[in-house]
């Protein structure tokens, strides 16, 4: 096995050099670790992360807190899991996944443990209980999302009013003035006072009413079965043309609901998913007319902001990106 030794003779400097770099103690000259790392990749040296962690205090790795039993996973999650993974590995950092619970009882105890350097949260709530958790432990964070305060904390979110927005400019550009707005919260208390609701919410709310449409807003259960779910949406606004659906899981069912009772797409109603995943749009029949979620960009945003925090760089301004338009079949002008 190659030890710190081999390398510093094969570098030409001190063992307590290699240590410096290796375990990242002091500060050495830009020359001589770049002299060292070619040393440890030549001699195909491993860095042993437990002494590292002892020596440095530190542990280099970050966790992404997400909520997986009372948040279902889908396409578009795994683009934000995927993008803070890679934008953590290069600034020197592993992620890793807690899927903790919303009510922050296994968070304390696994911050307890000094597993990580920082954390990443995301599915946040308006007000979020985890955020009182990682304030008591003086754990560093950062948020994909926004609490209602969300000022006080480092964040990226969603632009949810410009997506809503950008979606409803797409339906009434067909000529649909009857809306629905479908959210799947109906009866779960896990996304009472979840922001993306909220916030969807609220701008579809906004948007219809300034511009004199018929609109509604439906909450739907994540667990409805598919031919339920259309046609409570059907019997909640018969009179709607368009629906916007929010996020890709509901979406899908709701699509082979419609398709299950006989309801064409997009002859009859257009059908539309907000803040969906590209592939999650292709395998429904028509494929799905969706503003997609900007998972990679939120989670490499997420992941840069929490890092400038450990490294004592300059804050991550707040950032909230858009969804963008991915063209679909399941929209077209009503009764087309």
């Amino acid at each position: 096995m190659v030890t710190m030794k081999d390398v510093a003779e094969h570098a030409g400097v001190s063992i307590a050099t290699v240590s410096f770099v290796v375990n990242d103690t002091k500060p050495v000259t830009a020359a001589t670790r770049a002299r060292i790392e070619a040393a440890m990749s030549e001699l195909g040296f491993r860095r042993n992360a437990v002494a590292r962690a002892l020596a440095s205090r530190r542990t280099r790795i970050v966790a992404l807190v997400y909520p997986v039993l009372e948040h279902p996973l889908s396409t578009s999650s795994v683009e934000f899991f995927t993008s803070a993974a890679a934008a953590a590995s290069a600034r020197g950092y592993h992620l890793v996944i807690w899927p903790v619970s919303n009510d922050g009882r296994e968070l304390g105890e696994l911050l307890g443990q000094g597993l990580v350097d920082g954390v990443l949260l995301m599915e946040v709530q308006l007000e979020d209980p985890r955020i009182d958790v990682l304030e008591r432990a003086g754990t560093p964070f950062a948020l994909i999302g926004r609490t209602r305060d969300y000022g006080k904390y480092p964040h990226v979110d969603i632009d949810f009013e410009a997506t809503v927005q950008a979606a409803v400019d797409h339906l009434t550009a067909l000529g649909h003035r009857s809306l629905t707005l479908v959210i799947g919260n109906r009866g779960e208390p896990s996304y009472r006072g979840y922001g993306p609701f909220a916030r969807s919410r609220e701008a579809f709310d906004t948007i219809v009413a300034e511009r004199g449409l018929d609109g509604r807003t439906i909450d739907v259960g994540q667990s409805d079965e598919v031919t339920a779910l259309a046609d409570r949406v059907i019997a909640a606004h018969p009179e709607a043309t368009g629906i916007l659906v929010l996020n890709d899981h509901t979406a899908l069912r709701l699509m082979a609901g419609f398709r299950r009772i006989g309801r064409q797409v997009p002859r009859e109603v257009s059908v539309m998913g907000l803040l969906a995943a590209v592939e999650s749009g292709a395998v429904s029949d028509p494929p799905l007319t969706l503003m997609r979620a900007p998972g990679p960009e939120l989670g490499r945003l997420g992941a840069e902001a929490l890092i400038r925090n450990l490294e004592n760089e300059e804050p991550l301004p707040p950032r909230l990106v858009p969804g963008s338009f991915e063209p679909g079949g399941s929209t077209a002008p009503p009764g087309g």
